[in-house]
C-alpha cells in the first residue's frame, strides 16, 4: 500500500489554532442558536395553539352532550391526572364544584364516547 493520496495533495497542516477568531465564535454561536430557536419554536407554539383549539371544542360538545345543566366548560392540560398526562373537560355548574366530564386524551380530537355515569337512563 501507497502513503501517495491524491486528495491531499497541497494540504499544509495548520498550527492547531481554529480558523475562525475568537471574537466571532460567540456571536457566531448566538447567531445560530437562535436561528434553530427560528426554527423550532414556531412549530412548538402552532401545536400548542392547535392542541387549546381542538381541546375547546371537544370539551364543548362533550359537555353539551353529557352534562346539559352545566353554566359552561373548561378544557385543560395536566401532566398529573386520573389518565395520566392529558386534556381535562370540566363541566362548570353554578353553586358546585366544577365537575371533570372525562379526558379528551393527550392529543386531542374528537369527542370521545359518552360516559355511561352522564348518561339519564
Amino acid at each position: 500500500m501507497t502513503d501517495y493520496h491524491p486528495e491531499l495533495d497541497g494540504y499544509e497542516p495548520s498550527d492547531g489554532r481554529p480558523l475562525a477568531s475568537q471574537r466571532l465564535l460567540k456571536p457566531a454561536r448566538i447567531l445560530i442558536v437562535l436561528g434553530i430557536l427560528g426554527l423550532v419554536l414556531p412549530g412548538i407554539l402552532v401545536t400548542m395553539s392547535t392542541a387549546t383549539q381542538t381541546a375547546e371544542r371537544s370539551c364543548s360538545i362533550v359537555v353539551a352532550r353529557d352534562a346539559p345543566y352545566a353554566m359552561g366548560y373548561d378544557a385543560r392540560f395536566e401532566l398529573v391526572g386520573p389518565e395520566g398526562p392529558s386534556w381535562y373537560c370540566y363541566a362548570l355548574v353554578q353553586g358546585e364544584d366544577e365537575e371533570r366530564i372525562g379526558s379528551l386524551g393527550p392529543i386531542p380530537g374528537p369527542p370521545p364516547a359518552p360516559n355511561p355515569d352522564f348518561i339519564d337512563a
